[in-house]
Parts: C-alpha cells; sequence; structure tokens
C-alpha cells in the first residue's frame, strides 16, 4: 500500500503527527484510522463480492485489476490467442526503413545489396557521397552547394 514511501518521509510523516496530535492522542488517532482503513477495505471486498454475483457464474473469473487498460492489454498479449507474437516478431524495422529509403532515393531494394552493405558500413568503409551501398548515413549533415551563404534574414518573422 506505502511502497514509495521511503524512510525519510516516514520519518517526516511521524513527527508531524507527534507535533499535531501530542504524544497523549497519538495510539488513539492512529488506532481510528487503522479502523476506518478496515472498514473502507471490508466495504470494498463486498461491493466487489455483490459486482460479482450480480454478473452471474460466466464472469466468476472476473478481476477489477482487468479493468485498468496496461492490464488488460498485459494479459490479452501473454494469452496470444490472436498469434500477436509470430507477427511482432516477423516484422523487421530496419528491413523496412531500407527499403523505404531505397524507395525515396529511386533504387530499388536488394535484401543481398543491404547485407553487403551493412557489412561494408560496419568496417567502417563509406563512399564518397558518405553513403555505403546506396544507404544514407543519418548521422552526418547534409552537404549543402553554397554552405557559406545564410538563410535570407525575415525582419517581421523575429
Amino acid at each position: 500500500m506505502f511502497n514509495d514511501i521511503g524512510p525519510l518521509e516516514l520519518l517526516t510523516i511521524i513527527i508531524v503527527a507527534v507535533l499535531v496530535f501530542g504524544p497523549e492522542k497519538l495510539p488513539k488517532v492512529i488506532q481510528d484510522v487503522t479502523r476506518t482503513i478496515r472498514k473502507i477495505r471490508e466495504f470494498s471486498e463486498s461491493a466487489k463480492q455483490d459486482i460479482r454475483d450480480e454478473l452471474g457464474p460466466e464472469f466468476k473469473d472476473f478481476e477489477f485489476e482487468d479493468l485498468n487498460p496496461k492490464t488488460f492489454i498485459r494479459k490479452q498479449l501473454d494469452n496470444d490467442e490472436l498469434g500477436l507474437k509470430e507477427i511482432r516478431n516477423g516484422f523487421d524495422l530496419k528491413k523496412e526503413m531500407a527499403e523505404v529509403t531505397d524507395a525515396v532515393n529511386g533504387n530499388e531494394y536488394d535484401s543481398s545489396a543491404s547485407s553487403a552493405s551493412s557489412s561494408a558500413s560496419s568496417s567502417g568503409s563509406t563512399g564518397s557521397s558518405g553513403s555505403a551501398g546506396g544507404r544514407i548515413d543519418m548521422t552526418k549533415k547534409p552537404e549543402s552547394p553554397g554552405q557559406d551563404e545564410r538563410p535570407p534574414f525575415d525582419m517581421d518573422a523575429t
């Protein structure tokens, strides 16, 4: 319940409680708070049980934690009735990006050329234009013909 409270925060809460309620009234306040928390938990559990009873026997395995979207998605991905793991494992992002890059550059994508260019780029050899086998090096800045020229200055924009 209080997993995110550290020791320093807990000590601060205790000191503030002693200062506010005093050492004489503090045990009674703690008892009242724990009793209230117990009643709230009992009320919550009875409400959950009433909802389960009203839903019927087909929802006997229903858990309220499943209403949390993250828990629901995690449970559905672990179930894998739809074959989502197979689809996820069959998708190669690097290959797809290489195909898109080659399509934009006007080159046809060849998987053997891709593997050859990736081995060439891993060995450190690059072409004169900074690309190996039609692939673009995204870490370098593009070369522009007039690097000494500044872009036009617009007084109204500043």
